[in-house]
């Protein structure tokens, strides 16, 4: 019967420490570190679409903008922007911004005031 290792350095070294979280498959850094991300920018036709929802949102309503393609930190900004237009709180998720509140009208006029191609989209 073989002995066991005395310490862990018997072992040849770390097998798997989940000090950092959870990593990016693509560039192997922690999620909150990664570089492939940040660089990529989201697809879509140039055409900022904005709509009204409520749905699945508990009966609030929220003004959603998305297909602008720009890289993540300068979607941020643009996010961080319109809601300080409107006055109101919100959040990016996945590429698509959203603003509380129903805002269709005045998030097109600062878009389009902004120089991007932007409509109304849905209802």
């Amino acid at each position: 019967m073989a002995k066991k290792a005395a310490s862990f350095a018997a072992l040849g070294g770390l097998v798997f420490s989940t000090d950092a979280g959870r990593h990016c498959p693509e560039c192997r850094q922690p999620v909150d570190a990664c570089v492939c991300k940040q660089s990529a920018i989201p697809e879509g036709d140039g055409i900022a679409r904005v709509r009204r929802e409520s749905k699945g949102r508990g009966g609030k309503t929220v003004t959603t903008i998305s297909g602008i393609a720009l890289p993540g930190d300068a979607l941020k900004e643009l996010a961080t922007t319109l809601k300080r237009r409107c006055g109101t709180g919100g959040a990016l998720k996945d590429g698509v911004i959203e603003i509380q509140g129903d805002h269709v009208e005045l998030l097109l006029a600062e878009l389009i005031k902004q120089g991007f191609k932007a409509k109304k989209s849905g209802g």
